[in-house]
């Protein structure tokens, strides 16, 4: 592969992760009034980190799509 390709893949990957318009999954993190919201893409969590595979491909969700 060349160098180009590798490195306009890598910018690609960066404005994926910075849109906020294409993500699948909001991670909420503390409790209120100091909630934190993420928006991540559940594809990346997944092949990055074996814990939320696990986590995030085993887990029920209920009713409204919550896990």
């Amino acid at each position: 592969m060349s160098t180009q390709f590798l490195s306009k893949l890598s910018q690609n990957y960066i404005e994926l992760l910075e849109d906020n318009e294409y993500y699948d999954i909001t991670i909420e993190v503390g409790e209120d009034p100091d909630v934190k919201i993420f928006r991540a893409h559940i594809n990346i969590l997944c092949y990055r980190s074996p814990y939320l595979r696990r986590t995030l491909t085993s887990s029920k969700k209920n009713k409204d799509n919550v896990l």
